[in-house]
């Protein structure tokens, strides 16, 4: 059943592309920006270029959560959650999944630009470099995807999730940016094993925490 609601949704948003598309071009325009105003100054901007990666995929990721139950309230068919013989916690983690897929293809298009307009060395482990941003990711859209499910039958949600996500990514974003800088610098994985331990347990805790209460939250 899970796989079924994941292909549901991956299928509705590959015939659209909205969310990737749309976080694409966000997360690239927030790279011009950042590059043409850090132009010249390679050395600080290499020392904040993990920073500035994080908080474009913090910003994008809104935008993609903000879409997450979208397609079920315009077409007022969330009701059928409830009447269906399954596991509604699976229809939360199925909705974190395609989430985290959508934002991950966004930021592999603009991973390439982010180097070429910031002008950083490429010098690192790539594949260290793609476990914190995987990591990372899942555990901002798990936090995410939890909060857009309790904010899910108020007026202001658009207005709530990003409110709400942006404190209680706090530490993901720190341990993200922390272990990037690390990776970029070439530091064995000693260094930031502690950080990616962190991302790790946000994510296993909030995942289980929002397949619990999901059941809990449609019947309200």
């Amino acid at each position: 059943m899970f796989m079924t609601l994941l292909k549901k949704d991956l299928k509705l948003e590959f015939r659209s592309k909205e969310i990737i598309l749309s976080t694409f071009v966000l997360g690239l325009s927030m790279l011009l920006v950042f590059a043409l105003s850090f132009q010249n100054q390679t050395k600080i901007i290499y020392e904040f270029s993990s920073g500035i990666l994080w908080i474009v995929i913090l910003f994008i990721s809104t935008f993609g959560l903000n879409r997450a139950f979208s397609i079920e309230q315009e077409s007022s068919s969330m009701w059928s959650w409830l009447s269906s013989p399954i596991d509604r916690g699976l229809v939360f983690l199925s909705k974190m999944v395609s989430i985290s897929i959508y934002v991950l293809l966004a930021e592999i298009m603009f991973l390439i630009p982010f180097f070429i307009f910031l002008k950083i060395p490429t010098n690192f482990s790539l594949i260290n470099l793609i476990i914190i941003i995987l990591v990372g990711t899942l555990a901002v859209t798990a936090i995410g995807c939890l909060i857009s499910t309790i904010t899910l039958q108020t007026r202001i949600r658009n207005v709530l999730i990003p409110i709400l996500l942006f404190p209680s990514c706090t530490p993901i974003i720190i341990s993200a940016t922390k272990s990037t800088l690390l990776i970029l610098k070439n530091k064995a994985f000693i260094d930031w094993s502690f950080w990616l331990l962190l991302m790790i347990t946000f994510f296993i805790i909030f995942s289980l925490f929002g397949y619990i209460i999901f059941d809990r939250v449609i019947e309200e």
